[in-house]
């Protein structure tokens, strides 16, 4: 396998690829390829085969040499333990198709191709992903399935999705847990702009089904920081309106307001035992990847009122 480019893991690079299954071809073989150079692979490979040491577990399974090297207790795993499955919900409402920088890529297809990219890599383990695209309604559906046929299949899909319409992300997710009865995982690609009571209600449903359940809130940068400067015509995306806006008169209260959604988003996930991460899509996909892949932290709530003129 050749070497992974500089800029392999690169969002606005990766957007000159004008094929989805390209773009993830390059990165799945570039992270794997940096996996298997590091000294340092964490568990995301060598850990799948097991699980971390519980009080109450079978001594006779600690794997002593991965202790050796680690200094924690991790158990093997047989293969009716590891196979899982995972079922990918990408959000394709017209506010994801929002992009700051006409030359890299939108929420949509920052979310699109992460979901090609996490598909593939739960295959290459021998477990099952499915796949679900929605806006105001379901779009696209794949159950999930580990045979070699569906990683293209799930690239396909992705391929053909086009990011159109209102958001109704609560009832999706009540959709989702319809079709989606097998206990699992749920990987949730959304940028969240609906109601969050709705959102917790689907979620609730999800919980309720036993899934484990992880949002990736997938934002632009300039959401984050509004850049802006000059009197700006803002277009509505998922309402038909726009407006010639100064900026400078409401770039307070536009941080204020969202950082208080951030941090009830945060909150709803965390009170329903949730895993949240925030996902810039200008963040390289190797770094999103080891942070996932390695149960590494969240990233935490950005302060965007200690942005530059983000305070008064």
């Amino acid at each position: 396998m050749t070497a992974p480019s500089p800029n392999s893991f690169n969002p606005r690079e990766l957007a000159q690829l004008t094929h989805l299954r390209l773009q993830a071809r390059v990165i799945v073989e570039g992270y794997l390829t940096g996996l298997h150079r590091s000294p340092h692979q964490g568990y995301s490979v060598e850990f799948a085969e097991h699980r971390e040491y519980a009080p109450g577990d079978d001594l006779r399974y600690v794997d002593w040499k991965v202790f050796g090297r680690s200094d924690r207790y991790y158990l093997k795993q047989f293969e009716e333990e590891t196979n899982f499955a995972c079922m990918l919900a990408v959000d394709a409402s017209e506010s994801m198709l929002y992009g700051s920088d006409p030359e890299a890529m939108t929420k949509f297809e920052y979310a699109r191709l992460l979901a090609a990219v996490l598909a593939s890599l739960v295959i290459r383990q021998q477990d099952a992903a499915g796949l679900v695209i929605f806006s105001e309604q379901l779009q696209h559906y794949a159950r999930a399935a580990g045979n070699p046929q569906q990683q293209t299949r799930i690239w396909e899909l992705l391929e053909q999705a086009q990011a159109s319409g209102p958001t109704a992300l609560g009832p999706m997710l009540h959709e989702v847990s319809d079709r989606f009865r097998k206990r699992g995982m749920i990987l949730l690609c959304s940028d969240l702009f609906d109601d969050l009571d709705e959102i917790r209600l689907g979620l609730q449903r999800l919980k309720h089904r036993r899934h484990d359940i992880r949002v990736l809130q997938i934002l632009d940068p300039a959401e984050l920081e509004f850049p802006f400067e000059e009197p700006t015509l803002f277009h509505g995306l998922e309402i038909s309106q726009d407006q010639m806006i100064d900026p400078r008169g409401i770039r307070q209260a536009y941080l204020e307001e969202f950082q208080s959604f951030l941090i009830e988003s945060r909150r709803l996930c965390r009170d329903l035992g949730v895993e949240h991460d925030i996902i810039r899509t200008d963040e390289p996909f190797d770094r999103v990847l080891r942070r996932f892949l390695s149960d590494r932290p969240p990233q935490p709530i950005p302060d965007l009122l200690a942005t530059p003129g983000g305070r008064a």
